[in-house]
């Protein structure tokens, strides 16, 4: 009987199982190999995600895709599960951000229109800290990304106005940065604004730096009238801060971390706080302060030199009067001292000038708005009156102001019209009304106006006559004068006769000389009687004027 005995040869049937086998495990290995690591971000909603086509992008490149999207725990956010590319993952820190670019339209412009074709997707800002797998989305952009480069700048404000994330930073009128933020601190009454200055402006900021708020529209009313002043549109719809920096072209040496800086509510305050040293006075004025108010300037020939810092109503519980404290600050750095060698105290030249005669007084700044202030001004012959009321706070002795003297003026101008008898005063106004009128009735002076009338009437009379012989005076006149002219005519003629006949150096000439001398005097004579009586024929009746 035969025996079968079995081959051991390897068929090649299983070859193709096993290459197969081989590439699937290699194209396994290779895709847990090649693909990166595996992150989860936090949003509020998953508008515009759509699971296996959002794309994760830094810089318009891809470098993940969102896997899935699912509902944390409570159904409050959407947590998203993505892919990131496997060099992806030095991209991936505690400080990385993630928000959804998509069409926005704000009062700030337009953003993500793009994505109307190519859909919406998530943009990855790296950022800094050791590596990071969970993250919390950005529901808006960011205003600066983390290779901005820049200065980021800490602010403290009492108020924060319409200043708001995004609001521009000026240095003088340039768009210098942007407000990333504010928070309330930690005394729940001051505001902290975070803000980011861009280069190369951020070189510009030193420790002396000043900020100010520039927001809106500045309206403002003062002694002076109404005062509006805006830094541009911008800060107009959006908000804005200003800086600027005193010798800002020299070379920037000092550091500004950790200085947190002061945001004034306007640059005039900035200007006013220059001024750190003050002296406090107290002011009492007898008359109304209706139009005074804290803020109000206080000057000295036309200069400002302080401002009032309170006023109020105080009653007397003695004698049941009132009284009106004002409270003044003076700065003394506004005044410049020159000359002199002898050193004092501000307050020891306070006295001597109350004792030259500064007084204190209340002025109205402008009609329109009623707006007063408090004038210094030199009154040497001024009493001094002092209240004495406040003994910790120098007084500042007052006298009444312009108006006040007006109006005491027209009081008393109304008191001694209020003392004045009318009544007396009309009952002999019309006594002597009656006497006038008694007097016009009487028969003696109605024949005293007949013959008046009469000698007007004689008077007319001798005119007419007068007037009537006129013509007959003036035409003898000018006979007159006709006859005169041929008389000189005739004179002249015969003096050229006898200086024909007169010879050089005889007695005869010397005669006729004197003879001619004596014709021409008498011509000139006539001459000047004819041309009197062609300027006034009248002064033949009634003789030269």
């Amino acid at each position: 009987m035969p025996t079968i005995t079995p081959t051991r040869n390897f068929s090649l049937v299983w070859l193709v199982p096993i290459i197969t086998l081989l590439i699937g495990g290699w194209l396994v290995f290779k895709t847990i190999h090649d693909r990166g690591d595996e992150i989860t971000i936090t949003f509020k909603t998953a508008e515009g995600i759509e699971p296996g086509k959002t794309r994760i992008k830094y810089k318009d490149v891809e470098v993940g895709k969102v896997e899935s999207v699912q509902f944390s725990k409570g159904f409050h956010q959407i947590t998203l599960t993505a892919r990131m590319e496997k060099d992806s993952g030095i991209l991936l820190k505690r400080g990385t951000r993630f928000w959804v670019v998509k069409p926005r339209l704000s009062l700030r412009g337009v953003s993500g229109l793009s994505t109307l074709v190519s859909g919406a997707y998530i943009e990855l800002d790296p950022g800094l800290g050791a590596s990071h797998h969970n993250f919390k989305g950005l529901e808006k952009p960011p205003l600066i990304k983390a290779d901005a480069a820049g200065t980021r700048v800490d602010l403290v404000a009492n108020q924060l106005g319409s200043i708001d994330a995004g609001s521009p930073i000026f240095y003088q009128g340039l768009i210098a940065g942007e407000v990333l933020g504010y928070e309330l601190a930690n005394d729940n009454k001051s505001i902290f604004i975070h803000a980011f200055v861009r280069k190369p402006f951020d070189a510009l900021i030193h420790s002396n730096s000043k900020f100010w708020n520039v927001s809106g529209f500045d309206l403002s009313m003062t002694s002076d009238g109404f005062k509006a002043h805006t830094e541009s549109v911008l800060s107009l719809l959006y908000g804005g801060i200003a800086f600027e920096t005193p010798s800002a072209n020299k070379k920037r040496l000092d550091s500004i971390d950790g200085l947190v800086f002061t945001l004034y509510n306007s640059h005039q305050k900035i200007a006013e706080q220059g001024f750190a040293r003050k002296m406090k006075f107290v002011a009492f004025f007898d008359g109304s302060v209706r139009g005074l108010a804290p803020g109000a300037s206080v000057e000295f020939k036309g200069i400002k030199v302080g401002q009032v810092t309170d006023l109020r109503l105080e009653f007397n519980m003695t004698d049941a009067t009132f009284r009106i404290p004002v409270l003044i600050e003076i700065e003394p750095e506004r005044v410049i001292p020159i000359g002199g060698s002898e050193k004092a105290s501000p307050y020891q030249l306070f006295k001597k000038l109350v004792a030259k005669g500064m007084r204190a007084q209340l002025e109205t700044g402008n009609m329109l708005t009623g707006r007063l202030f408090v004038a210094l001004g030199m009154h040497p012959n001024t009493p001094v009156r002092l209240v004495g009321a406040i003994k910790n706070i120098p007084e500042m002795p007052t006298i009444p102001g312009g108006f006040d003297q007006l109006t005491t003026s027209a009081k008393k101008i109304m008191a001694k019209l209020a003392r004045v008898d009318t009544g007396k005063i009309g009952a002999e106004l019309l006594t002597m009304l009656s006497s006038i009128n008694g007097v016009m009735q009487r028969p003696e002076l109605k024949q005293s106006m007949l013959d008046l009338h009469a000698s007007l009437q004689s008077f007319r009379s001798i005119t007419s006559k007068l007037d009537d012989h006129a013509e007959p005076i003036a035409a003898n006149l000018d006979q007159l004068l006709n006859t005169g002219k041929t008389t000189l005519k005739q004179a002249q003629q015969t003096l050229g006769l006898i200086n024909k006949m007169a010879k050089p150096g005889a007695p005869l000439q010397f005669k006729l000389i004197r003879l001619s001398d004596d014709i021409s005097g008498a011509a000139r004579a006539l001459r000047e009687l004819l041309d009197l009586l062609e300027r006034n024929p009248n002064s033949l009746i009634f003789g030269k004027e």
